[in-house]
């Protein structure tokens, strides 16, 4: 296993254990299972485990796990505020012991803010007095590194980098959302300040995987290096220095020993000219299937009324070279399930993006056709939750 330090100088696995998609038996969660699992993982070197309060069941699988098998000061465990269900400190202080009693622990390693997507978000938590009880959950070791986990474009992030002494971050980041989201600019500006930035969909939930388009998988299949769609995505992020770990959400022992001996050969510089070349065609291929030629370079933004344009023909296209579940669960994330929303249908048809898009793209019908598809009635009840209940 390889490690790189975080901001205090420990010690972190390259490759982490995201424990979100444990095997489930009927309503619970398969814990013999997923102990056989998390513990490969754990003697193969990894030490970082990933879960949060509203993964069902995931806490507590964790806390068990940890109990049966005495090895809690083994690893670092990384859990989640939900904020947006909080409404006061008392009601952060009463879900932090909640967190605590299911992991059976007095510590969490890495605490993040879940889903932190724009400034707006982070003064209203400053309000309730969020930032005084995380600072007394550090002097007390309680918490012992504060984060935040993100899903937006790259200006808002670099907000919140600024916004607060993080001790990390947690973006989701792979080859094809390298221009998306925080994207390469948000991980490198991160990685500036100083702070270690976690991954997460580093196969955009298996989609680069499973769902790759034929033509992709035949790439692979006439491979004469016989490299697999997963090594190499995993290996274009090892590459990258700025990356500090990586989280597979594993769920058989045999996906765990390959990703342990995946990421006993990664170093920053493990990439070859051969695997960019394949990992080129493989985008290339991907992206003959999507619905806008949009690039994500940014130049349309930023739009007066807030519309992430870039980020929405993102999620548009995933619908079609993905599925549509996928890329509208993505489009909920980026611009509803925040302070500001960011919809296509806030578009007013002033046109501005239009006269900077190096594509030359017909911005206002597309953002139209994609709000059609993207902005269904389930989207437009949480919508409607989000803004009534203040929930951001």
């Amino acid at each position: 296993m390889q490690y790189r330090k975080d901001k205090k100088g420990n010690d972190i696995s390259l490759l982490g254990f995201g424990c979100m998609r444990f095997t489930r038996k009927g309503t619970s969660i398969d814990i013999d299972k997923a102990e056989k699992e998390v513990m490969t993982a754990i003697k193969g070197g990894v030490n970082y485990l990933d879960t949060a309060y509203i993964y069902p069941g995931s806490e507590a699988a964790v806390g068990e796990i940890l109990y049966r098998n005495q090895c809690r000061n083994k690893v670092f465990i990384a859990s989640k505020l939900p904020h947006y269900l909080i409404k006061s400190v008392e009601g952060a202080e009463k879900t932090f012991r909640e967190e605590l009693k299911r992991l059976k622990t007095d510590h969490i390693d890495y605490y993040l803010m879940h889903m932190l997507t724009d400034g707006a978000t982070w003064e209203k938590l400053k309000k309730l007095g969020i930032r005084e009880w995380i600072e007394t959950k550090l002097v007390t070791g309680e918490i012992r590194n504060i984060g935040f986990s993100y899903h937006g474009n790259t200006e808002t992030f670099r907000q919140l980098v600024d916004a607060y002494a993080w001790d990390f971050c947690q973006i989701q980041y792979n080859y094809m959302d390298e221009f998306f989201q925080a994207g390469v600019e948000g991980l490198r500006y991160a990685n500036q300040k100083g702070l270690p930035v976690i991954i997460m969909e580093p196969l955009r939930g298996g989609r680069l995987v499973n769902l790759l388009p034929e033509s992709a998988k035949k790439l692979f299949a006439r491979d004469p290096e016989g490299r697999a769609p997963a090594e190499l995505a995993f290996k274009w992020l090892y590459d990258q220095p700025e990356v500090t770990c990586v989280l597979s959400g594993m769920n058989s022992v045999e996906m765990v020993e390959q990703n342990l001996a995946a990421a006993s050969r990664a170093y920053p510089g493990c990439m070859t000219d051969s695997d960019r070349e394949l990992v080129a065609k493989v985008r290339e291929e991907i992206r003959r299937s999507i619905k806008v030629g949009c690039t994500g370079c940014g130049y349309c933004m930023p739009c007066p009324k807030g519309v992430d344009i870039p980020g929405t023909f993102r999620c548009y296209n995933a619908m079609y070279s993905e599925k549509k579940s996928s890329g509208r669960l993505e489009y909920l994330q980026c611009t509803a399930m925040r302070q500001n929303t960011s919809s296509a249908s806030q578009c007013v048809q002033c046109g501005k993006c239009e006269q900077h898009c190096p594509q030359h793209i017909e911005i206002r019908k597309e953002l139209k056709n994609a709000a059609r598809e993207l902005e269904t009635m389930p989207y437009k009840a949480v919508k409607w939750l989000i803004s009534r209940f203040k929930l951001w």
